[in-house]
């Protein structure tokens, strides 16, 4: 699909200085622009490409002035970066207007399923699924019984949902992820071997919530495990059984949140975390990556770091400290030798 400069330039709200009948059909890198496609110019160290680009039209902000002959048209905007990813998102809903029933697709006939949505190869429904309006469900993935799917929701490739989950409007489950496989529950008894806690719960995903490819949220033991809405999780994270995750929070890939931790609102916790069960950690709380959780986090807008985690400023002076521990011994030693001769 082919767009002009000039229409580009009305869905950002922009001003064209070149041609407004400029076609583009693909998006670029400003280093990387051929015939056709559109760019963009936010960070001034690119600012040299712009010179030599071969795209054929380039997004940049009010106040860039150019320095030499651009031959691609321009579109001038408040913000490049912001109307850039704009565009980016429009591609992204062009490239997924998908819509229709795959034959070769098996939806259970009390499954309830909306309008134009989209059901791909080998996708299997299960009973009583409620599949909302504009849900797109990619191939050989299962929805597993009496699991409800909200409006304008994807569900990408290979994505396992177990029964009785509720997964919300505008969310995104990339390929891979299990939502609802059972929480870690084991009871040891007297025969030194290890029984079943059944778990009977479910999973709740809010609106407007993305996950990563391969990432595993448990089933609660009893009640749900919970990820309220806009919460943004990244690839390979474990989400163990009667977890809450707080409003706008984001886990980066590699964290692991053990059963019943309950996480506030816009928190950030970075890669490779571990977690362990049954904490609270207040609202706006920061964790730095590969750090250790043991204990509760109850100040709000709490920055942390290490394992076990302390204060990130008193980690730091501390990583100063601990660096210098070779150095030291090695002093000491030598004052040790002198003193003996």
């Amino acid at each position: 699909m082919k767009f002009s400069a000039q229409k580009i330039a009305e869905l950002l709200e922009g001003r064209i200085e070149g041609n407004p009948k400029a076609e583009v059909n693909k998006l670029s890198k400003i280093e990387e622009g051929t015939q056709g496609s559109i760019t963009f110019l936010a960070n001034p160290k690119y600012t040299p490409y712009i010179y030599n680009t071969q795209a054929s039209v380039v997004v940049v902000n009010n106040n860039f002035v150019p320095e030499q002959k651009i031959s691609a048209t321009l579109i001038y905007v408040e913000n490049a970066y912001q109307s850039f990813a704009k565009l980016l998102e429009l591609y992204n809903q062009i490239k997924r207007n998908k819509t229709g029933v795959s034959a070769t697709a098996y939806i259970d006939k009390t499954a309830r399923i909306g309008e134009n949505v989209y059901i791909g190869e080998f996708v299997v429904i299960g009973e009583n699924v409620e599949i909302a309006n504009n849900v797109k469900i990619y191939p050989q993935s299962y929805i597993g019984d009496q699991t409800s799917i909200g409006e304008n929701t994807i569900i990408y490739a290979g994505v396992k949902i177990y029964s009785d989950n509720i997964i919300g409007k505008n969310c995104t489950i990339h390929s891979g992820t299990v939502i609802g496989a059972d929480g870690f529950g084991f009871a040891p008894n007297s025969d030194n071997n290890y029984m079943k806690i059944a778990q009977t719960g479910n999973v709740i995903i809010e609106d407007n919530v993305e996950i990563g490819a391969n990432t595993c949220i448990d089933r609660a033991t009893l009640g749900s495990t919970i990820i309220k809405k806009g919460v943004k999780l990244d690839n390979l994270i474990q989400i163990a059984h009667n977890v809450e995750i707080g409003e706008n929070t984001v886990v980066v890939s590699q964290t692991g949140i053990a059963g019943s931790t309950k996480i506030g609102k816009n928190c950030m916790i970075g890669g490779q975390v571990g977690i362990i069960g049954h904490l609270k950690i207040a609202d706006n709380v920061k964790i730095a990556a590969q750090s250790g959780i043991q204990k509760n986090i109850l100040k709000e807008g709490a920055i942390v770091q290490g394992s076990p985690a302390f204060n990130y400023l008193q980690y730091q002076k501390s990583y100063i400290y601990f660096r210098k521990l070779p150095s030291l011994f090695e002093q000491d030693q030598n004052n040790k030798d002198d003193s003996q001769k």
